[in-house]
């Protein structure tokens, strides 16, 4: 049987909507500060945010080496928050899954049983399977629960996947969105082209990980010619390590890309200008200039100063912010000023820290 979407939560992926990608607070013993893990989780839904990605590349993978073994409590943790705190509508919980099949369809099961909605399919770490196989365990991990798919940049652990992958990926009854984040225009048109000469793309809802083009991607209504006719598709939301910091204004970026869209606009010369003013930051935090070695680190540098977190400790010690760039986060800053939220986290830390 096939997993279904709950209406509303289907409704709300498919309408597009804000998804971050939920960083790893720990303490300077790099252990796992849970105090300010649900007090992240706490800042997403009172941004707006439409759902978490929880278990992914911003979360950190290695919280599966079982030396480490928080990926479990670290679902946990998000899913019970978010409980908790009730938001009163519709929140997207994305779980991500990793590894080898069986390792994959454990985690989509732990997933299940925790509540989240779609297993978001990384292909981390397994860069010399065959995309037969790739497809093989996705179809594995869609018994249990619906599909999310990811096309992760080569650099931070992805591969290059055909067009023809993409089109076999998208005739898998369980999938329901897919997240393009190649970095790289022409492998995204690939997925975009995809989705619409198959079967079930109007089954399948596409949303931005390229954090290097966020507002040209939410922008864009592409128009694919196949041979049932022209097929129109939006990337209609964000799946993003970038909206795990100025969440809120990334909210209100969104809105203003679907106000545009609604009243029939066209591209303004501003929303060029965003795009690039955007991307300028998501260099800077991502640690572009240096291969995104300090992307992580990088995002962490940004919550800290919000007083989110404690400080930018990763699980890997060698994980750090690269030289110079928390003077790139400056300028940016400085630049800027109108991106970040600073002043929304100011007036409620307070009150989200209550009863943690």
């Amino acid at each position: 049987m096939t997993p279904l979407l709950k209406p509303e939560i289907k409704e709300l992926l498919f309408n597009g909507t804000v998804i971050p990608a939920h960083p790893l607070a720990l303490n300077a013993d790099r252990n796992f500060d849970e105090y300010r893990q649900r007090l992240l989780t706490r800042y997403y839904v009172a941004s707006g945010a439409g759902g978490v990605a929880v278990g992914v590349h911003t979360t950190q993978f290695a919280i599966r080496d079982p030396k480490i073994n928080l990926f479990e409590k670290v679902l946990a943790t998000a899913s019970e928050e978010i409980s908790k705190i009730g938001p009163k509508r519709p929140f997207i919980k994305v779980a991500g899954v990793s590894g080898p099949t069986e390792q994959a369809v454990r985690e989509a099961l732990i997933a299940k049983k925790l509540g989240y909605d779609l297993a978001l399919v990384s292909i981390n770490g397994l860069g010399d399977w065959s995309e037969g196989d790739l497809l093989d365990r996705a179809r594995e991990i869609g018994k249990h629960m619906p599909l999310f798919g990811f096309y992760l940049q080569p650099s931070v652990g992805g591969k290059v996947l055909s067009e023809k992958f993409w089109s076999d990926f998208a005739e898998i009854p369980e999938v329901c969105a897919i997240k393009i984040a190649p970095f790289n225009r022409y492998r995204s048109l690939e997925v975009v082209r995809a989705v619409c000469t198959a079967s079930r793309h109007k089954d399948i809802a596409i949303y931005t990980g390229n954090d290097d083009n966020i507002v040209n991607d939410l922008l864009t209504t592409y128009e694919i010619r196949t041979d049932q006719g022209i097929v129109r598709k939006d990337i209609v939301g964000g799946l993003l390590g970038h909206w795990a910091v100025w969440t809120q204004k990334a909210v209100e970026l969104l809105e203003r890309v679907k106000a545009i869209k609604k009243e029939g606009g066209t591209m303004s010369r501003d929303m060029l200008t965003e795009n690039i003013k955007v991307t300028d930051a998501n260099a800077a935090f991502f640690d572009a200039k240096n291969d995104f070695k300090g992307c992580i680190a990088g995002i962490h540098e940004v919550l800290r100063r919000q007083g989110l977190l404690e400080g930018t400790w990763c699980l890997d010690p060698d994980e750090t912010l690269s030289p110079g760039q928390k003077e790139e986060i400056d300028r940016v800053y400085r630049e800027y000023p109108e991106l970040n939220d600073d002043a929304f986290v100011r007036e409620n830390l307070k009150s989200w820290k209550e009863g943690l």
